[in-house]
């Protein structure tokens, strides 16, 4: 009974390795240019464990996309639900989500699918939230709420596309425990500051509507 439990535990600790190793070769390389090989290589396991576990390089993928994918939403709703007020939460979730966030930023370059069904997914929960509302939190001003959560969902998740470029910009990664806190506070004073005057907002704003309706008066004339 001992011996079958240790094959288990075995089992499983080999699968996690392959599946970290492979988040981290996706990372670098890409779909084309990762391989059941070098996977294994950076696993430290043969390329036939890797096969036994996962098959194929397609379903290794789809697996590092369910583990990547799910760690970020459950990140996301930890947070929102008050995880924020341990001051571990940061730290803890930063160690363990450097490699997530490497990956996903590949992903989002890529095209994964997964990629397209977490962007929508953070879209949806940013509306509700939004709509719903919560403490320290207002309704934001717009008439168009769905368009107000996929823009900051997109700013938000090019912070993990462009995160080498910040590094170079702030000299250090802004998604590491050191890094993060500078990252953090500018959003933090880029979402709770005025910088646009109410004329020139207003200029704008006027623009921009009349854009909007130019546009769906010549689409109408052509139904």
């Amino acid at each position: 009974m001992e011996s079958g439990r240790g094959h288990e535990v075995d089992e499983r600790t080999a699968r996690a390795r392959i599946r970290d190793a492979a988040l981290g070769e996706f990372a670098r390389r890409g779909m084309g240019g990762a391989t059941i090989r070098g996977i294994a290589e950076a696993a430290g396991v043969s390329p036939g464990l890797v096969q036994h576990h996962f098959g194929s390089k397609e379903e290794l993928r789809a697996e590092c996309d369910r583990y990547a994918f799910d760690m970020l939403r459950r990140t996301k709703r930890d947070a929102l639900q008050g995880g924020m007020d341990d001051p571990n939460f940061l730290p803890v979730v930063l160690r363990a989500a450097a490699p997530v966030q490497r990956y996903v930023a590949r992903a989002l370059v890529d095209g994964s699918p997964a990629a397209a069904a977490l962007f929508d997914d953070i879209v949806r929960m940013s509306e509700t939230v939004l709509k719903e509302g919560g403490p320290g939190t207002n309704t934001p001003n717009t008439s168009d709420l769905h368009a107000y959560s996929a823009v900051m969902t997109a700013m938000n998740l090019g912070i993990l596309v462009l995160h080498e470029h910040l590094t170079r910009a702030l000299g250090t990664n802004p998604l590491s425990p050191e890094g993060y806190p500078r990252l953090g506070l500018a959003l933090l004073d880029i979402y709770a500051d005025d910088l646009i005057g109410p004329d020139i907002g207003a200029q704008a704003r006027a623009a921009l509507e009349a854009m909007r309706n130019a546009t769906s008066e010549r689409r109408a004339g052509q139904d």
